[in-house]
C-alpha cells in the first residue's frame, strides 16, 4: 500500500509532469555564470524556473548583497562543488537567509555558502527538501554576530541533509525544527554553538555524522509555545561526537546559550529517543545528558520531561573530566572526580501555573552503562541541589547497535539526491 507521504510526492510529480506536457514545455537546464549582476541573474533563474528544471550555478565566486529565494516546486539547484561554486554573502544587507525555499520537492547540492547575515539555507513549509554536499561557513570564525543556523529546514516534511559541512553558526550548524520524517547523515558540524539539533520534530534519524569542536555536539530538544511540539521518535546512531569543548558563543537569551560547553549529546524534554552505536569521546562535560526543559513556562499543552530515552552500544571514552554547568564540578567530585557517561537530572514532577502538579509514570532514561541520577525531583530545582545516586545499567536483550533506523524518505527524493 502506498504511504500518504509517498502518495503526495507521486501526485505532485504527476501534476508537474502533466503541466509541462500540456504546455509543450520540457524540463531544461538553466546555466548561470559568475560575473556582473550575479544576484539579478540568479534570482531571475529562480523565478523563471519550471518544475523539473535544473539551475546550474557554474564554478566561481558570486558576491551577493541580498538573499535569494525559490518558490517553484520540483527544481534542482546544482553547483560544481562546495569549494568551487561559492555564494558569498559577506556584503549581505539585512538579516535574512542566503537562500530561502518555500516550495516542495527541491534539491540543492554541490554549493558553498559563506558569511550569510542570517541563516545559510532555510526551507519553510516544504515537502521534500534535500540539501546535499553543501558547505556553509562563517569564515571569520565563531562569533555571536554570525548567523544563527547553517542548514535550517523548519515546518517541513521529508527532509534530507547529506554530506554537508557547517562551521561557525551562532546557534546550530545543522538544525531541523517542527518537521517530520527527517534524515541527517554523513555530515560534519564544527565550531558551532550546537553542532546538530533536532527540535520539536517527529521521526528523525541523525546517522553517521561528525560533530566536533562545538559547545554541544548533538541536541534533541522539545520546547514550549511552538506550533508543533511533542518531539518524538529520534534515532541518534553511528555518529562521532568528539571534543565538543568550544566556548559557548551564543547571544544571551538564546535557548542554546544554556548548553554547557563540553556536552556530547543532550536530550531535553523529548520522547522515544534512541542513542546507540556512537563514538562519544573527549567531551569535558556529559557524554550524554538527559534533562527536563530548564526554564519556566506557561504552555499547558507542554510536557517538559524527557521520556523513554534509551542509550546503548556506544563507545564512551575520556568524557566528564571538567563539567562546565553550575554545580557540575561538585557533582563530579561527589562521584569520584569524573562524571559517568550518562546523566539524568531525575526530574519527575512539574507544574504549569494554574494547574495541578503532574508526574511522569516512568524514568527518563535507560542505559546499558551505569550512569548518575541527580534526583532533582521537581522541575525548576537547580543542579546545585542534586543528591546524586547511581543510575543502574539496564539490559537490552532484544536490541542491538546498528538496528534499522526506521526512517524512510520517498524514493524519488533519494534518487534525485544521489
Amino acid at each position: 500500500m502506498m504511504t500518504t507521504a509517498r502518495a503526495s510526492w507521486t501526485l505532485a510529480l504527476l501534476l508537474a509532469g502533466a503541466s509541462l506536457s500540456s504546455s509543450g514545455a520540457a524540463a531544461k537546464m538553466i546555466h548561470v555564470a559568475a560575473g556582473e549582476n550575479a544576484h539579478e541573474r540568479l534570482q531571475t533563474a529562480l523565478i523563471e524556473a519550471q518544475p523539473g528544471d535544473t539551475i546550474h550555478i557554474a564554478a566561481g565566486r558570486y558576491a551577493l548583497a541580498d538573499g535569494l529565494s525559490l518558490d517553484v516546486p520540483g527544481v534542482t539547484i546544482r553547483g560544481d562543488g562546495p569549494g568551487a561554486t561559492i555564494l558569498d554573502f559577506t556584503a549581505q544587507k539585512g538579516e535574512g537567509e542566503g537562500l530561502l525555499i518555500t516550495s516542495d520537492q527541491v534539491v540543492v547540492r554541490d554549493i558553498g555558502i559563506e558569511n550569510p547575515a542570517g541563516n545559510g539555507i532555510k526551507s519553510k513549509g516544504s515537502d521534500g527538501i534535500a540539501l546535499v554536499n553543501i558547505r556553509v561557513e562563517w569564515t571569520g570564525g565563531p562569533k555571536s554576530t554570525n548567523g544563527a543556523y547553517g542548514l535550517y529546514p523548519v515546518s517541513s516534511k521529508n527532509v534530507l541533509i547529506d554530506r554537508s559541512v557547517v562551521k561557525g553558526a551562532s546557534d546550530a550548524g545543522i538544525y531541523v525544527g517542527q518537521s517530520q520524517n527527517i534524515i541527517v547523515r554523513n555530515s560534519r558540524a564544527e565550531m558551532n554553538v550546537a553542532g546538530i539539533e533536532i527540535e520539536n520534530s517527529h521521526d528523525a534519524a541523525v546517522v553517521g555524522n561528525v560533530a566536533t569542536n562545538n559547545a554541544g555536539g548533538i541536541l534533541v530538544f522539545d520546547l514550549p509555545d511552538l506550533p508543533q511540539q511533542g518531539g518524538r521518535n529520534v534515532r541518534v546512531s553511528g555518529n562521532q561526537v568528539v571534543g565538543n569543548n568550544h566556548v559557548n558563543f551564543a547571544a544571551p537569551g538564546n535557548i542554546v546559550a544554556g548548553v554547557p560547553s563540553g556536552t556530547g549529546i543532550m536530550v531535553m524534554a523529548n520522547r522515544n529517543v534512541s542513542v546507540w552505536g556512537n563514538q562519544v569521546i573527549g567531551n569535558k562535560g556529559n557524554a550524554v545528558m538527559v534533562v527536563a526543559y530548564t526554564q519556566q513556562f506557561a504552555d499547558k499543552a507542554y510536557n517538559p520531561l524527557p521520556q523513554e530515552v534509551e542509550v546503548w552500544g556506544n563507545d564512551f571514552r575520556g568524557n566528564g573530566s571538567d563539567p562546565a554547568f553550575k554545580g557540575g564540578k561538585e557533582i563530579a567530585a561527589a562521584v569520584g572526580g569524573t562524571l559517568p557517561p550518562v546523566m539524568w537530572d531525575g526530574i519527575t514532577r512539574y507544574t504549569v501555573p494554574g494547574t495541578a502538579e503532574q508526574r511522569t509514570a516512568s524514568g527518563g532514561v535507560r542505559s546499558d552503562v551505569a550512569g548518575i541520577n541527580l534526583n532533582l525531583g521537581a522541575h525548576g530545582t537547580p543542579a546545585t541541589a542534586a543528591q546524586p545516586s547511581p543510575l543502574p545499567a539496564s539490559r537490552f536483550a532484544s536490541l542491538a547497535p546498528g538496528a534499522d533506523i526506521g526512517i524512510k524518505l520517498p524514493a524519488e527524493l533519494e534518487a534525485r539526491a544521489r
